[in-house]
């Protein structure tokens, strides 16, 4: 199937509304006019009662009779909504600190029951009534007073139910709505229901509000796909000028036609009416009309990203023929042109905007799904104060308060449908059609419930559906050739242009470019959409992260044409887990060695070569908070993705956090890196820290350690301090022009540790020991790290190796290999250096090296293999060496095959 072709710059230009009719200045009124007119107070002509409080629940799949209005639930447990049943995800250190445990957690995907007996408000009397649901996951069944209203089949999305049939509003009513969570798989309830896999935890419950909406017979049309029933897309802007085309679908369900007129007005802060328009309309009864027109600004005051988020206010009302007030809606509303350049990136109203950004999930620690806008605005603050400037939904429709907020802040938003790395299951080598139906369904409510925003730039159809045969561990069912994802995304690309011309579509894909083993093809899927988004891990899951940049550029000559965005990067990080330094070893991207400081590493390195790149049109690391995936059992949590900047709670801010705040916020930053790890292993460290000042100056104990000036990436790092035995105060101070911001941590350093040094060769983490405190593998130059055990697999944690001859068997069972060295800050005087060998699986005679110490050779033509009488026996070897000039250089020169050490103490006598 040939994709759409793409323009090299895809112009679009949309407004800030979700509704928005706006129409052509009524006969006889100029656009002066219509600004110097005052605006009457927005009046909301229908009945909202909201549905929060006195709600019953039962988590129970074989439950009978619960939708009859007698049945009788009052053992059910008394929750209110919004409310998930779901806890997912906790760590594993400190427990009492945690809202999640081991105890508290619950997992259970099924179907949950909720029944609610309410009286509707008198207001309703002769009024159509709507039950509406901004969210039921993932399949809602709904009866009101025993009368089944519907079905709706997807977790994210708004959805309505014409109630009024079945409503008593001078009664009491009982609402029941079976939920159902249950996960996709042959001849489940949701095997037609995306998304079918993926790295995060879908929660069951009515996880956002519900409520009951009276409005006229005649109304804007409620059941436009939980949408507001009018589009508003600004088509031009030119100077100072703007046009915006307005749809708005009127529904008259009464029992006879009625004329009616159809009024917009854009007012803008001042509560000026700075432009009204008016449309007559004849709807027949039990039926639908629309109306079509165009709103023009003489003036503009454009919607202009974080600096300037200007909103007008877009009302809409519906009149009878002799001026009655029918029906009345409101909303913030803002003006504004995008355009997508491969050579230039971003461009907001015409000037080049810069999008950088996080990857969002909508769970927390306590809450799962069901939080509130309070918890969404404090994330956005968090994220402001960081420099953010957009939001990459992942992987699903988030709610309107996230949609609300960033119109509001002038955040650019990618919004996605949940068609995540799977679209079919159970071998089926294509989408079912229910499945592909529900695909079409999901994407056709969300463009009609957040098109109306500014700040949504593009509609994602797809994440991750490019592995082809290389399968990552959430998806499963496939054998032989794996199902080609182009049809779907041929299908939803084209839906979503028609139902929203105005802005592109997108997708991000995983793997094209990576260098996969021998038999793994991957299919070439960024052409199906108009926008180009990759998620790269180097440095993480593959290669280093040097490697990103190359192969961005890489894809960006592939196809010169199209807007290439970075969608994902970044690493897992612990902030009770910590390396002497990130490099010492391959990332642990599968198992619990998940230091604080290889995310931080990570993201440096990976953000220096996205800086360079300003034809990227926007790049959203990964991710903005630590969110809940039954995939993952790493670092120090289980069920937790722990590559957020922020952890499950939404409370600490990592290392890397601070990173892009003095990267991306101008306001004055300084931040020391590494303040939990408090315990130091080494009494000489690299002190880091990230610095937005000219000017930089460290202390340690009042100790002056030096100035950095302008540092580069804001990284600010003072190489091989010595920390004092006991305490150590760890002060910096930024100097700005007219200010001062400093920071410190307090760190400590034990007496054996202050004496020495105990290097875990090989490791990220030190493994603890019987001997002694060690520290993880650091002072090397050259070599590569291994280790004798099976490295930790998604959901497999590593497997241990028996090692005999020693009682520490985990330091003994990392090793540095090659020809290497270790260049350490060793005190003058005479030491005593002790080393570890273990020969991983050599024989006899394959492996011969020498060590060196300060160029004398210390031991020669070592073997280990015939010294320790076999593979995995621990061997070690001691020598004094008199150290002068403060450092000690011990070199191991391979003869036959590499050299190896396993750990290195150097004590002095």
């Amino acid at each position: 199937m040939k994709p759409r072709s793409l323009k090299p710059v895809w112009t679009l230009t949309r407004s800030l509304a979700p509704i928005g009719l706006a129409m052509v200045l009524a006969a006889g009124g100029s656009a002066a006019q219509a600004r110097s007119a005052k605006t009457a107070p927005v009046r909301v002509d229908r009945s909202t009662l909201v549905l929060a409080d006195g709600w019953r629940f039962r988590l129970d799949p074989a439950a009978s009779g619960p939708e009859q209005p007698g049945f009788d639930d009052s053992a059910w447990s008394v929750v209110s909504v919004p409310h998930t049943w779901n806890r997912v995800g906790y760590y594993r250190s400190d427990p009492a600190t945690h809202l999640n445990t081991a105890q508290s957690v619950d997992k259970t995907m099924g179907v949950g029951w909720y029944r609610l007996s309410f009286r509707a408000p008198a207001a309703f009397s002769g009024k159509r009534a709507f039950l509406q649901f901004d969210a039921a996951s993932r399949i809602a069944d709904v009866w009101l007073n025993g009368v089944a209203l519907g079905k709706h089949k997807g977790g994210f999305s708004r959805f309505r139910f014409d109630a009024t049939d079945a409503l008593r509003p001078d009664g009491q009513n009982v609402l029941v709505v079976k939920v159902d969570n249950a996960k996709p798989e042959p001849g489940a309830t949701t095997a037609d229901v995306l998304p079918l896999a993926g790295d995060f935890f879908v929660h069951g419950g009515l996880y956002r509000p519900v409520s009951l909406i009276a409005t006229d017979a005649v109304h804007l049309d409620m059941l436009d796909h939980g949408g507001s029933g009018v589009s508003a897309t600004t088509v031009q802007v030119a100077g100072k000028q703007a046009a915006v085309r307005v749809r708005a679908s009127v529904r008259n369900d009464g029992a006879a036609a009625q004329d009616v007129r159809v009024v917009a007005r854009l007012v803008d802060r001042a509560g000026r009416i700075v432009a009204s328009a008016v449309q007559s309309l004849s709807v027949a009864r039990q039926s639908g009309a629309q109306s079509d027109a165009m709103l023009h600004l003489t003036t503009a005051h454009l919607w202009n990203g974080t600096a300037d988020p200007y909103l007008y206010k877009l009302v809409v009302e519906i009149q009878s023929a002799g001026g009655h007030r029918l029906d009345t809606w409101g909303q913030p509303f803002g003006v504004r042109q995008m355009a997508f350049d491969p050579a230039r990136g971003f461009l907001l109203n015409g000037r080049p905007y810069a999008l950088r950004g996080v990857g969002y999930h909508q769970d927390r620690e306590g809450k799962g799904w069901a939080i509130t806008p309070q918890d969404v605005d404090s994330d956005f603050a968090m994220l402001r104060e960081m420099g953010a400037n957009t939001i990459r939904l992942t992987h699903y429709q988030h709610g309107q308060t996230v949609h609300d907020l960033a119109d509001r802040y002038g955040f650019v938003l990618w919004d996605e449908i949940p068609l995540v790395s799977q679209w079919t299951i159970g071998g089926a080598k294509s989408a079912s059609p229910g499945l592909l139906e529900n695909a079409r369904q999901q994407l056709a409510e969300e463009i009609a419930q957040d098109g109306n925003h500014a700040s949504v730039a593009t509609w994602s159809i797809a994440n991750e559906v490019d592995f082809g045969n290389s399968l990552p561990g959430f998806v499963s069912g496939y054998t032989g050739t794996p199902p080609d994802p182009a049809p779907i995304l041929h299908e939803l690309n084209g839906l979503a242009h028609s139902l929203d011309p105005s802005r592109p579509t997108a997708l991000a894909t995983c793997c094209e470019g990576r260098l996969f083993g021998a038999g793994v093809d991957v299919p070439i899927t960024a052409p199906q959409a108009d926008l180009g988004g990759a998620n790269r891990y180097f440095g993480w899951y593959y290669g280093k992260p040097d490697d990103l940049g190359p192969a961005l550029d890489a894809i960006h000559a592939k196809r010169p044409t199209q807007a290439l965005a970075l969608t994902e990067y970044g690493a897992g990080g612990a902030i009770n887990i910590h390396t002497d330094d990130p490099m010492a070893t391959p990332a642990d991207s599968g198992g619990r060695k998940q230091p604080e400081e290889v995310e931080s590493m990570v993201h440096e390195r990976n953000w220096a070569a996205v800086a360079v790149r300003p034809w990227l049109w926007a790049s959203w690391l990964w991710s903005g908070f630590d969110f809940a995936s039954t995939i993952r059992h790493e670092g120090d949590a289980e069920d937790i993705n722990t590559k957020g900047l922020v952890t499950y709670d939404h409370k600490t801010r990592k290392d890397a956090y601070y990173f892009y705040k003095a990267n991306w916020n101008a306001a004055p930053s300084v931040y020391i890196t590494g303040r939990r790890y408090v315990d130091r292993a080494y009494p000489v460290t690299d002190i880091k820290v990230y610095s937005n000042a000219p000017n930089t100056a460290l202390t340690v104990n009042g100790r002056a350690i030096g100035v950095r000036s302008d540092c580069a990436l804001r990284i600010c790092v003072w190489k091989a301090v010595r920390l004092d035995a006991g305490r150590n105060v760890v002060a910096a101070e930024g100097r700005f022009k007219g200010a001062k911001v400093a920071d410190s941590v307090t760190w400590t350093l034990d007496a054996g540790a202050a004496r020495g040094f105990r290097i875990d060769a090989g490791a990220l983490v030190a493994a603890t020991s019987l001997t002694g405190r060690f520290g993880s593998d650091a002072f090397f130059d050259g070599g590569e790290a291994g280790s004798v055990d099976k490295p930790a697999d998604y959901g497999k944690p590593a497997t241990p190796t028996p090692i005999a001859g020693t009682v520490d068997r985990d330091i003994a069972a990392t090793y540095r290999h090659g020809k290497f060295a270790y260049h350490l800050p060793v005190a003058n005087g005479r030491s005593t250096v002790r080393l570890t060998f273990v020969e991983p699986g050599a024989a006899a005679a394959e492996r011969v090296f020498d060590v060196k110490a300060n160029g004398g050779a210390v031991l020669s033509d070592l073997d280990i293999a015939t010294l320790a009488g076999g593979a995995r026996v621990a061997l070690q070897r001691s020598f004094d060496i008199d150290v002068r000039d403060g450092k000690l250089d011990l070199a191991f020169e391979p003869k036959r095959g590499d050299a190896i050490v396993s750990a290195i103490e150097v004590l002095p006598r």
